[in-house]
């Protein structure tokens, strides 16, 4: 298929707006005609993934970017990175810190807004109902398709600041209408009243990501009343798990007001049950907690500062948050009721990227299944999945405490 460019695009990509435009059109048309495009398409916002740090080639890029004068053009939120800039002891590995934030402030340099979260869904003026938007980070993308119903493909580093720059993307994949159908059902009605419980979203997540790969699910039976929290755990688990960019809940999600007639699972507790012994390591000791995968939003740090009344905490407890998170934390006075009773508050960063946890420590629990996902292999922990109730209780005794 020929990729047709407006005039002002063949402009950019010819260098009239600079060296640095034309360096990230020629990224964004490669990846269009890799993709069979027809056309760009003009984004509001996106949300960059590459200021987290991979190596010299990340600082390389977006240096390179800096020096030829490029500049975002559509509002752009950052990512987590590898250090936390507001804690800079946190970091271990005070090399990867100090790449990191040399990263990150090359990020901020060409225009994007020191956000430092993975959840950009949480910070005001997130995009609308049929928004044409330009997202990285697996849960991003999954949120924003879902809940929101804007429009974004899965962008990878690079290709994430290159359509910030140049305000387009292709027009290809889950921003064309006809690519965003359900492809397969989930029946969740068996599950009853589990689904009322927190643990049924992270381990459905899981669940059907690990079926499904990059298939658009359409999930059956979901209580109206679940709440953005809940479907976040889902579509973290699922995008991890597989590759899912978008999912569907009949009656909730804005794109799913009826079922469609499409092959169906059925989902029973038994099923999830498996999950969670999956994603559990079979232990009783532990060495330290970490909630907040992705970014822990208002809402769970009063519900975990609820929980804290009582006695102390024995084990190290770390909450993931975003920065603008934090600060509303700190203004309503409930940062201080989670640091006075032993929780570190990690921003800019999550503990199973970074060098935070102690190394010799192997087992750790957490009530997100994309951690207990992901920290296995990144940093060498054994992961205990639970509920934020179950966490508190555990970290309360010095040892894993299930409710059943």
């Amino acid at each position: 298929m020929t990729l047709h460019l407006t005039a002002e695009e063949a402009a950019m990509l010819g260098g009239r707006e600079g060296a640095g435009v034309a360096l990230a059109m020629r990224v964004i048309v490669g990846q269009a005609r890799i993709s069979d495009a027809p056309r760009l398409v003009e984004i509001t916002s996106a949300h960059v993934d590459s200021c987290l740090y991979h190596g010299q080639v990340s600082l390389d890029f977006a240096h390179r970017l800096v020096d030829l004068g490029a500049q975002v053009r559509v509002p752009t939120t950052l990512n987590v990175g590898s250090a936390d800039l507001v804690h800079p002891g946190l970091v271990r590995d005070q090399q990867l810190a100090a790449a990191g934030r040399e990263l990150m402030a090359a990020y901020v340099d060409l225009g994007c807004t020191s956000t430092f979260t993975c959840a950009p869904y949480q910070l005001p003026n997130r995009p609308a109902f049929g928004e044409h938007i330009a997202w990285a980070e697996s849960n991003a993308i999954v949120f924003a398709n879902s809940v929101l119903g804007a429009r974004t493909d899965r962008y990878g580093d690079f290709l994430d600041v290159c359509a910030a720059i140049t305000g387009r993307a292709p027009y290809a994949g889950l921003q064309t209408p006809e690519a965003r159908r359900g492809t397969v059902a989930f029946d969740c009605r068996p599950l009853g009243d589990f689904l009322h419980h927190e643990l049924a979203y992270p381990l459905l997540g899981h669940y059907i990501g690990s079926i499904v790969g990059a298939e658009i699910p359409v999930l059956v039976g979901i209580p109206a009343e679940v709440t953005e929290d809940d479907l976040k755990a889902f579509g973290a688990a699922a995008a991890s798990a597989g590759g899912v960019a978008l999912f569907h809940v009949v009656g909730v999600t804005p794109e799913a007001p009826t079922a469609p007639e499409l092959p169906t699972h059925v989902v029973d507790a038994a099923q999830l049950q498996r999950v969670r012994q999956e994603l559990s390591a079979a232990v009783t000791e532990l060495d330290a907690v970490s909630i907040g995968t992705p970014h822990a939003s208002y809402a769970e740090c009063l519900a975990l500062a609820d929980l804290l009344t009582g006695p102390r905490l024995q084990l190290p407890f770390y909450l993931s948050t975003a920065r603008a998170t934090r600060d509303r934390l700190k203004q309503d006075g409930v940062l201080d009721t989670l640091e006075d009773a032993g929780v570190t508050v990690v921003v800019d960063t999550c503990t199973y990227v970074t060098a935070i946890l102690k190394p010799d420590w192997k087992h750790v629990m957490t009530n997100s299944g994309k951690w207990a996902h992901y920290a296995p292999g990144n940093i060498n922990v054994a992961a205990v999945l639970g509920s934020l109730e179950e966490c508190v209780a555990s970290a309360r005794a010095g040892r894993v405490v299930l409710d059943a």
